[in-house]
C-alpha cells in the first residue's frame, strides 16, 4: 500500500457536504482506505473567471494499492458523481480531487503530473496539507511540507479555518 495525499475542494452547492460524501466515497472505494482528512478551510477562488463564490478545501491522506494514474481515474470519476463539468481551467466546480503527493513519487505524464505543480504556491492547499502531512517531505525540494509553509507564509494563513 502506498501513501497517497489528496486535496479536496468545491465551490458550488453545499460544499461541506460535498468533501464529507466524497471522502466517504473514497472510504468506501476498493483498493483505498482513508487515513485522515484535514479541517475544512474557506478560500478566495485563485485563478478562474471573476465572481466566483468561494471554496472549501481540505487535504487527505488515503493508502491504497492503486497506481496513479488509476487512482486519478477514480478520484475523477468520483468528481463526476458530483457533476464537476471541466468546462473551464480553474472555473467554478461542485468537486476537485488532486493527488499532491505519492509517496516520494515522481510522475511526469500528460494528464498527471505529481507532487501536483501548483502545490507549493498555493495556500488553500498547503494549509491543509500540512495539519495533517507537516512531515512529508516534497521529493522534488527535499524540503517538509511544515517547511514549505513556513517559507511561504511565514506561519500566517491567508485562509479561514472552519473547523
Amino acid at each position: 500500500m502506498f501513501s497517497v495525499l489528496l486535496s479536496l475542494g468545491s465551490n458550488l452547492g453545499d460544499r461541506h457536504r460535498t468533501l464529507n460524501d466524497a471522502w466517504l466515497i473514497l472510504s468506501h472505494t476498493e483498493k483505498i482506505q482513508t487515513v485522515r482528512l484535514s479541517p475544512f478551510y474557506e478560500t478566495e477562488p485563485v485563478g478562474g473567471p471573476a465572481g466566483q463564490p468561494m471554496y472549501i478545501n481540505a487535504a487527505g491522506i488515503i493508502q491504497t494499492s492503486l497506481p496513479p494514474m488509476e487512482l486519478l481515474l477514480v478520484l475523477q470519476r468520483i468528481e463526476s458523481r458530483f457533476g464537476r463539468i471541466r468546462a473551464e481551467r480553474w472555473g467554478a466546480r461542485t468537486l476537485d480531487m488532486d493527488i499532491l503527493l505519492y509517496e516520494d513519487q515522481i510522475v511526469e505524464l500528460p494528464a498527471l503530473t505529481i507532487p501536483h505543480a501548483e502545490m507549493l504556491r498555493r495556500q488553500f492547499v498547503l494549509a491543509p496539507a500540512q495539519d495533517i502531512a507537516a512531515d512529508w517531505i516534497h521529493p522534488l525540494t527535499q524540503k517538509t511540507l511544515r517547511e514549505h509553509w513556513e517559507m511561504e507564509n511565514g506561519g500566517a494563513a491567508a485562509v479561514s479555518l472552519l473547523h
